[in-house]
């Protein structure tokens, strides 16, 4: 189970599928309908796999009976996001069958997963697809074709798809994700994400800074940059960050790090929001806190989910850092970026967990009062460390309430956070209508915090400065009072 609470979600982390519908080419005659569920990542995965399979003839399209191929792209992070996508593929499959040549296909995490469970156990797909493999879809697919199950779930040691332009599907035209990462090295024992997707490597800068000037270019206002550990980003010429101590002097000296990339972005494209996703604390360095801090159009805004407030939790979880090791990057961030917000990723019950641990949880919630945060229960993934070797012993009735009153709690700090607002001007990035009305106008300030506003003359993609005169626990509600400078 999972809580989400704060503000409106982005996109929804491993409940509903996005279907992603690509501007139509009149030269293409097959119909590809794609699913993405899980992480921001697999969302940005899906616009490659859409620009490769662009290639091979195939339009998008939202209506599932017409599909000639029909893809789910999947998360393994959470039981309920694997349910979820067997309840998908239930359908897909009942739609096949009055479409015989329909063919249906698993990308992503749980494709690496349960490859031999979905093509030889129970056959309910004709193709999986591992995140490393997405370029050799086109050769599965002629395997289909004559007949044959296709699987390709290798990882790769460089694969970053830096030389692939992704297509924006189902986008807003305003912010996008540019993946910048892939893998992680941080073996949590919790966590699928090594076994599915690798060791980490990073992608060519220059690479990076085309796809956000093509964006830019395209009108673009905001860019999110993407990876599973961004604050691992290490760029020396290629390879995986693992080999960095077998580098020469030069590929040493003339290193990307981090740091160095979001300043860049920050310095060529002043006109445009940077953000970026997700951060490890054991990785974050001051270095990046004074680059954020320096340039306005970094947002003030740090995801830095923490897991646990229990040192021995967090050990047992093997999060390379203390309880107190956070909170002091906690107080390195109000003390370099006043203004900046952090919110969490936070798991209740997991295996050996204690009333004192939970304690611990809730009083590091308390030092920190999170912005928004993500909450789940423990739910044992197989293949990791903690489902090979500990045992799920926290009962599930106990799991729940912790879980409730952990969302309690950042309830409470939520609206202490969006109260800290009130009679101050903001600038917020319009993004959409409000879903309550057609008369007001919805974006994110610097924070992340949804604001809403009347519409009047404003558009989406305009940079508006917002006067706050009220606020729920999620969002922030006011008066513009003008463009801001970036527009």
């Amino acid at each position: 189970m999972k809580k989400f609470v704060g503000m409106e979600k982005k996109i929804d982390e491993a409940q509903q599928g996005n279907t992603l519908v690509l501007e139509h080419q009149p030269e293409n005659i097959k119909k590809l309908y794609i699913e993405s569920y899980g992480c921001a990542m697999n969302f940005s995965d899906s616009e490659i796999v859409a620009s490769i399979l662009t290639n091979e003839g195939y339009n998008t399209t939202n209506i599932l009976e017409e599909a000639d191929l029909v893809l789910v792209n999947t998360c393994s992070i959470r039981d309920k996001a694997e349910q979820t996508v067997r309840k998908r593929l239930e359908k897909f499959n009942a739609v096949k069958r009055t479409n015989p040549k329909m063919k249906v296909g698993v990308l992503g995490c749980m494709a690496e997963r349960l490859k031999s469970q979905f093509l030889e156990e129970e056959k309910i797909v004709d193709l999986v697809v591992g995140p490393d493999a997405y370029k050799d879809l086109p050769n599965l697919l002629a395997e289909v074709d004559e007949g044959r199950d296709a699987i390709n779930v290798l990882l790769s040691k460089d694969e970053t798809y830096g030389d692939i332009s992704p297509v924006r599907l189902h986008s807003n035209g305003v912010t996008a994700f540019v993946s910048i990462t892939r893998g992680c090295d941080n073996m949590c024992t919790f966590c699928v994400v090594p076994f599915t997707r690798g060791r980490e490597r990073s992608r060519e800068p220059q690479s990076i800074i085309t796809e956000i000037q093509n964006l830019s270019d395209n009108g673009f206002k905001e860019i999110t940059l993407l990876g599973q550990n961004v604050d691992s980003y290490l760029w020396y010429g290629g390879g995986l960050k693992k080999d960095f101590d077998k580098a020469s002097e030069m590929q040493i000296a003339t290193a990307v790090k981090f740091e160095h990339l979001l300043e860049m972005v920050a310095v060529t494209f002043t006109k445009m929001r940077i953000r970026f996703s997700t951060s490890n604390p054991q990785d974050m360095h001051e270095e990046v806190l004074h680059v954020i801090a320096k340039y306005p159009n970094i947002c003030k805004h740090i995801h830095l989910p923490v897991q646990s407030g229990s040192n021995r939790i967090l050990a047992e979880m093997n999060r390379l850092h203390t309880r107190e090791e956070y909170m002091k990057l906690i107080d390195k961030i109000n003390s370099i970026i006043p203004n900046c917000s952090v919110t969490q990723d936070m798991i209740a019950g997991f295996p050996t967990e204690t009333e004192e641990d939970h304690q611990d949880t809730l009083s590091l919630m308390e030092y920190v009062k999170y912005s928004f945060g993500y909450m789940y229960a423990y739910s044992e993934r197989p293949g990791t460390l903690a489902g090979r070797k500990m045992e799920d012993d926290v009962p599930e009735i106990i799991k729940l309430r912790r879980l409730q009153e952990i969302v309690d709690l950042q309830r409470i700090h939520s609206g202490f956070r969006t109260k800290e607002f009130l009679g101050q001007t903001v600038e917020v990035l319009v993004e959409k209508t409000s879903k309550k009305s057609e008369n007001d106008l919805s974006g994110k300030n610097s924070q992340s915090i949804v604001v809403v506003f009347p519409r009047e003359n404003y558009k989406i993609g305009d940079f508006v400065n917002v006067k706050i005169t009220d606020c729920t626990s999620g969002t922030l509600i006011g008066k513009a009072v003008g463009y801001s400078e970036m527009n």
